[in-house]
C-alpha cells in the first residue's frame, strides 16, 4: 500500500530559507519511497516568504500553501498545518533547518515499527547562546516537575505523528497551545530520535525571550495548576507566620511594655514584603483568569486568507 506522508512547515518572515528548505525537504522526501505533500503555513509574513511559496505551488502540486490574514502564532501554525493534512503520517519542522530534514526517514522507519509518535530529541544546540541552552534545558525539567504529564525534556515540536493521533488532536482546540505537551497528553505509543540542532541556515530567529517566555507560560498553564495551590500554600503560610508575631507583639506589650518597639522603616519593610506577596500571587491567578477569558469568546484559532494546491481549490 503506497504511503502518503504530509510535511507541515510553519513559515514566518522566512524568505531568506525558503527555497532551501523547500528542495531539501523534496530531496529527502523522494528518497523514502513515500508519495508525499508539503504544507507550508504562512504564519502573516510581512516579507516575501508568501510569494515564493506560491511560485513553488505553480510548479511542484505537492506542494500545498496556507496563507494566514495575519500572524497568529507558531503553535496555531502548526495546528492549522496538520488540520489541513492528508497523509496517514504528519511530520512538523519548523522551516530554518535548524532541525535537520534527513532525519524524516528514521522517523518513519519507526512509525512503521510501530510507534505512533516519534519526536526528535536534542542532544546538543549549535549556534545558540548559553543563556538559551540553560534557561530551555532548565524550563524542561521545571516543567516536568510541574506537571503528571510526561511530556519529554529537550524536545521541540519536530516529530511525526500518525493518523489517529492527529485526528485526536484536532479535538482538542484551546487557544493558548502547547502543541508538544498536548501530543504527550494524548498518549499512543511513542519513542525518541536524536539529534544535534543545526544552527538557522539563514535569516534571524523568530523565538526571542518574550516569545519564549509565552511559550513557558502556555505550557505550565496548560499543564499544571500547580502554581495556584503554591499561592494557597504561601498564603497559608504568611497567615500563620502573621499570627505567630500578633502573639509575640500582645505578649511583648502585655509583659514587656519597657521594651522599644521597631521604628517605620521595619514596619514598612514588612508592609512591602507582604504586598509583594500579595501581588505575585494575584499575578498568578490572573493568567489563569485571562486563559479562560479566551477560551470562554470562542473564536477560530485561526484565519486563512487564500489556500494554493489543497482539494477545494481544484
Amino acid at each position: 500500500m503506497d504511503i502518503l506522508c504530509s510535511v507541515v512547515v510553519p513559515m514566518y518572515n522566512e524568505e531568506a530559507v525558503v527555497s532551501e528548505t523547500y528542495r531539501r525537504l523534496t530531496e529527502v522526501m523522494e528518497k523514502t519511497g513515500c508519495s508525499y505533500e508539503i504544507v507550508f503555513v504562512n504564519d502573516g509574513s510581512r516579507d516575501n516568504t508568501a510569494a515564493l511559496i506560491n511560485e513553488i505551488c505553480d510548479r511542484d502540486e505537492r506542494v500545498k500553501l496556507l496563507d494566514f490574514s495575519r500572524n497568529f502564532g507558531h503553535q496555531i501554525a502548526i495546528t492549522a498545518g496538520m488540520d489541513y493534512s492528508s497523509g496517514q503520517c504528519i511530520v512538523v519542522i519548523d522551516g530554518d533547518l535548524q532541525d535537520p530534514p534527513e532525519l524524516i526517514p528514521v522517523m518513519i522507519e519507526k512509525w512503521k515499527s510501530g510507534f505512533d509518535v516519534v519526536y526528535g530529541k536534542r542532544i546538543s544546540r549549535r549556534g545558540e547562546t548559553f543563556f538559551k541552552k540553560f534557561t530551555a534545558a532548565a524550563f524542561y525539567r521545571f516543567l516536568r516537575n510541574m506537571t503528571d504529564v510526561n511530556i519529554p525534556v529537550d524536545t521541540g515540536d519536530f516529530r511525526l505523528i500518525d493518523r489517529k493521533v492527529c485526528d485526536a488532536l484536532k479535538r482538542v482546540r484551546e487557544r493558548n497551545r502547547y502543541v508538544r505537551g498536548l501530543i504527550s497528553w494524548l498518549g499512543f505509543k511513542q519513542t525518541a530520535v536524536e539529534f544535534e540542532r543545526e544552527e538557522r541556515f539563514a535569516g534571524e530567529t523568530k523565538y526571542p525571550l518574550k516569545k519564549m517566555l509565552k511559550l513557558a507560560l502556555d505550557g505550565i498553564t496548560t499543564f499544571s495548576y500547580k502554581p495556584l495551590k503554591l499561592a494557597s500554600y504561601i498564603g497559608t503560610l504568611i497567615s500563620l507566620g502573621s499570627f505567630v508575631y500578633l502573639i509575640y507583639v500582645l505578649v511583648q506589650r502585655i509583659f514587656f511594655p519597657e521594651t522599644v518597639q521597631p521604628g517605620w522603616a521595619s514596619i514598612l519593610a514588612v508592609s512591602l514584603f507582604f504586598n509583594g506577596i500579595t501581588l505575585l500571587m494575584l499575578g498568578i491567578m490572573g493568567e489563569y483568569i485571562g486563559r479562560i477569558y479566551d477560551e470562554v469568546k470562542e473564536r477560530p484559532l485561526y484565519i486563512i486568507k487564500e489556500t494554493r494546491n489543497l482539494n477545494e481549490d481544484k
